[in-house]
């Protein structure tokens, strides 16, 4: 089983973020810390290295059990915006939809969070 790493949101901070993202708050900080809190989540739900989800410009995360990358450009990639991260990892969007409407780019055999998803 991979490392978990560390995290830097307490879940305090980072439920607490996500609430007000939710309610509407759009501040970048607030923004920031409901998506780092949410890909720590995800990481400690599903340790590994084999995908890395990025969520520019706030953050990225290695996760899923795998074949372990440590060079370049890894080979399962899942790519979103923070405003559809944050309606995947919430079950407000689901993972076939947000596919289908190209709102997620994952590249790779791995590069899928189906049954990984919602977290919170």
């Amino acid at each position: 089983m991979g490392r978990v790493a560390k995290r830097k949101v307490s879940i305090e901070d980072g439920r607490a973020a996500l609430a007000a993202v939710r309610a509407g708050a759009d501040a970048r900080t607030v923004l920031a810390t409901a998506v780092r809190y949410l890909l720590e989540e995800l990481a400690e739900r599903a340790p590994g290295n084999s995908v890395e989800v990025r969520v520019p410009p706030f953050g990225a995360t290695q996760c899923v059990a795998g074949p372990r990358h440590t060079r370049g450009t890894p080979p399962n990639v899942i790519e979103t915006d923070p405003a559809t991260w944050i309606a995947l990892a919430t079950g407000e969007l689901d993972w076939e939809t947000a596919l289908g409407a190209a709102r997620v780019v994952a590249s790779g055999s791995r590069a899928d969070l189906h049954g990984l998803l919602p977290l919170a």
